[in-house]
């Protein structure tokens, strides 16, 4: 079995900062690239940053210079700092990794159960 848990989550005023952790846990052999995408109330989920093993990072254009991402491949843990924060920011934030689980099986996604973020005074 194999496990995404993402913590972190919570209330925050406008500017001010939260960090996310996300950690892929069970039998694995590698992970590729994991990522945090996230989805607001009527709104189809999208992609915020995602980081590969190699530790290349991409980020949607609305969080770039806010938020940061970064991995430690010895824990299988991403980390997402958000700084200054928007009310826009507010949403369900699941994390993404694409696994593989022997040596010789292509790399399938697992999706954690989400953490909410809600950014409000």
């Amino acid at each position: 079995q194999r496990q995404v848990v993402e913590s972190g989550g919570g209330l925050v005023q406008p500017g001010g900062s939260l960090r996310l952790s996300c950690a892929a846990s069970g039998s694995i052999f590698s992970i590729n690239d994991m990522g945090w995408y996230r989805q607001a109330p009527g709104k189809e989920r999208e992609l915020v940053a995602i980081i590969t093993s190699a530790l290349l990072t991409n980020f949607a254009d609305s969080v770039k210079g806010r938020f940061t991402i970064s991995r430690d491949n010895a824990k299988n843990t991403i980390y997402l700092q958000m700084n200054n924060l928007k009310p826009e920011d507010t949403a369900v934030y699941y994390c993404n990794a694409r696994v593989r689980v022997t040596r010789w099986s292509s790399f399938n996604a697992y999706w954690g159960q989400g953490t909410q973020v809600t950014v409000s005074s």
